[in-house]
């Protein structure tokens, strides 16, 4: 059996317990609280650094359906662990590597497999990733394949200790590392699915009513948005909207559960109303606008719209909900959630995978680089038409936030170099690769970005981390009038987690 031993420096600045993980079992039960999450259907690889074996960078991606897609995968994924560690100076001396898959994943023809069976489907995974991380003579100490309530590891054969029919996790909560966690005064995010389920478009009968809203809006505002008379027009009544949607929500009672919470923002907003801003949204000088809500009160509320447009952008206009999934994830990030902030762009892109906004924020957000350049942006733009909000800072760091970003967008001028995004292939989520953060598959070398005036009813089919290591234990206007047409009150857990 491979063992691993992580602890803490006792000159680190931070006073926390040290923590030694020694066994496979205790890997697996670490894994939520090195990534700040409960991963599903996901590769991760975690480096390990230093004679004691200490946690640094990690980089998570959906396992592709197609077995043909793995090597390519595994390269991209080992090539983008290194040089993230690389970039801060410190060369991984092993790789810990995590495949996590349930017998009723997404990933394959999986159905009716058994933890087992997907552990041994998985197997050929496993090796690769072996191979692709020892070409860049990095070697994988350890390699576990979590299923069905039980782990194995693929690099230890003897049954004595590593049976072939697994060994069952330890419960949640009960083990050191947990312990330490919570000592820490830290906490393990929700699984995916909870963060999913709260940014999926509908699936229930109230999406049909919502499908129609949104053929009548774009109908109504594609072409005035294409008209260089009606532009700016559908952008100021957008915008408006937007901030009258805000308002509401923000002065609605508080629901500390998030379905409750989400349930009620649904009830908030009408239809119409909802696909109004969904379509003007598509037109990227108007979603740059409403990027610039993203700090204080004013953000929480863009948040919640955010979520509740993504949610609303059912059946054909699916991909629409890059522009909502994007500001949310955008604005996350900058309040500091930065799993949902991941996760959300994660998602915007599996909408569009060549939406240029997305692949702006992802490798930064995914990097857990500071947003404070890209604020600095949006508060300069902001504060040349609104001079009453300007930042004390203004736009002086737009020079400084071109080469943070190495991308491009309509943000601002300064930002005009091509887009610096990884080599990805096929997969089943979204792409998000990134030193210590999501990684997702299908972003091309050199994407070709999406028309953001392609808008019609027919859509195309906090800061960085001073110390990057996982070994101690971080989980990485007014309200307007009541809508019309309100959706029927529908519990969340109706809707499909499709």
């Amino acid at each position: 059996m491979t063992n691993h031993s992580d602890s803490i420096d006792p000159t680190d600045p931070i006073d926390e317990p040290a923590v030694t993980l020694r066994t496979p079992a205790e890997l697996a039960d670490a894994l939520p609280y090195l990534l700040g999450f409960r991963p599903e259907n996901s590769i991760v690889l975690i480096a390990l650094q230093g004679p004691r074996g200490r946690f640094g960078g990690r980089v998570r991606l959906g396992i592709p359906e197609r077995a043909e897609d793995w090597p390519a995968v595994a390269e991209q994924l080992a090539q983008c662990l290194v040089s993230g560690c690389e970039r801060r100076s410190v060369r991984p001396d092993g790789v810990v590597a995590f495949l996590c898959q349930e017998p009723g994943g997404s990933a394959g023809d999986i159905s009716g497999l058994s933890g087992r069976q997907v552990m041994e489907r998985l197997r050929p995974l496993a090796q690769t990733l072996r191979t692709a991380c020892g070409d860049l003579d990095i070697p994988v100490l350890e390699a576990v394949c979590v299923s069905d309530g039980r782990f194995w590891t693929y690099c230890c054969p003897d049954q004595r200790c590593c049976p072939a029919d697994g060994t069952p996790l330890p419960p949640a909560g009960t083990s050191v590392l947990a312990a330490a966690t919570a000592y820490a005064g830290r906490q393990v995010g929700p699984d995916q699915g909870k963060l999913r389920a709260r940014l999926k478009p509908w699936r229930t009968a109230a999406a049909a009513a919502q499908e129609s809203a949104l053929h009548a809006a774009a109908v109504a505002l594609v072409p005035r948005i294409l008209d260089e008379g009606g532009h700016d027009e559908v952008a100021e009544e957008t915008l408006d909207l937007a901030h009258r949607l805000m308002a509401r929500l923000a002065a609605a009672p508080p629901k500390p559960d998030p379905l409750d919470a989400d349930l009620q923002d649904d009830e908030l907003l009408a239809h119409d109303e909802a696909a109004a801003v969904i379509l003007g949204l598509q037109d990227r000088t108007t979603r740059d606008r409403a990027a610039e809500w993203m700090e204080g009160q004013e953000a929480r509320s863009a948040l919640r719209l955010w979520r509740a447009l993504a949610r609303r952008c059912v059946g054909p206009f699916y991909e629409h909900a890059a522009a909502p999934l994007t500001l949310a994830g955008w604005v996350a990030w900058s309040l500091g959630d930065l799993i949902e902030g991941q996760e959300a762009l994660t998602m915007a892109l599996a909408a569009d995978p060549h939406y240029t906004f997305a692949l702006l924020l992802y490798p930064v957000c995914g990097a857990d680089d500071d947003p404070e350049p890209i604020r600095r942006i949006l508060r300069g733009e902001r504060a040349q038409r609104e001079p009453e909000v300007a930042a004390a800072e203004g736009a002086s760091a737009t020079d400084d936030a071109s080469q943070h970003l190495g991308a491009v967008d309509h943000l601002s001028p300064a930002v005009s170099t091509a887009a610096s995004v990884p080599t990805g292939s096929s997969g089943p989520v979204g792409p998000g690769v990134g030193f210590g953060a999501d990684a997702g598959a299908g972003v091309p070398t050199e994407p070709e970005a999406r028309t953001d005036t392609d808008i019609g009813s027919a859509p195309r089919s906090h800061r960085r981390r001073s110390r990057p290591s996982a070994r101690t234990t971080r989980p990485s206007g007014g309200a307007g009038t009541g809508p019309r047409n309100r959706r029927p009150a529908v519990r969340r857990d109706t809707r499909s987690d499709q």
